[in-house]
């Protein structure tokens, strides 16, 4: 499911976080888990990578990241905003042991949740301590089929944390503890 190409990118991005003394966390839906498993079959990539989490349910992003019901129902758990309060909560949650959060929400396929979330939608976020500097994307990968659009939101997830370091912005050191 993940090409080579994928696999090049995540290498990149545990070598420019061990470069800037960034330490991750995840929080994951739709790819379920996969982000994290790609980010840790990288040599190295315990000195980068603190913890995923994989909430493919609503119930589960209330529960597990405090993601608000109303905003789970008013928006719906593929959206901008859920994607944003994923993130923002996860590295709330894992600081002071990561200082950068990625969180994936969407619609893998087959079929829509609504009208208006057509299988391929994902939202991406990735959130540090400053808020102003979150960066959060709306793709939109088609009807591809579920491994791929998978695949294709790892792929641009590892592609944030890239943007997200270019940046140059300072991390808030973590705690990277010896496990």
């Amino acid at each position: 499911m993940v090409n080579e190409a994928t696999k090049a990118l995540a290498r990149q991005v545990v070598s420019e976080c061990q470069n800037a003394g960034c330490r991750l966390v995840t929080a994951e839906s739709c790819t379920g888990g996969l982000l994290a498993a790609v980010l840790t079959s990288v040599p190295g990539a315990s000195d980068v990578f603190d913890r995923g989490m994989v909430v493919y349910a609503s119930e589960s992003k209330s529960q597990m990241l405090d993601v608000a019901l109303s905003l789970l129902s008013t928006h719906g758990a593929v959206s901008e905003q859920v994607a944003v309060a994923m993130a923002a909560n996860a590295l709330a949650l894992a600081y002071p042991h990561a200082n950068m959060s990625l969180a994936i929400t969407g619609v893998s396929g087959p079929g829509t949740i609504r009208p208006f979330k057509p299988t391929g939608l994902v939202f991406i976020a990735c959130a540090v301590m400053d808020p102003s500097r979150a960066i959060v994307r709306c793709l939109n990968f088609g009807d591809v089929g579920r491994d791929e659009v998978r695949a294709s939101s790892v792929r641009s997830a590892l592609e944030v944390v890239l943007e997200q370091l270019r940046v140059g912005l300072p991390l808030v050191p973590a705690n990277n503890t010896e496990r």
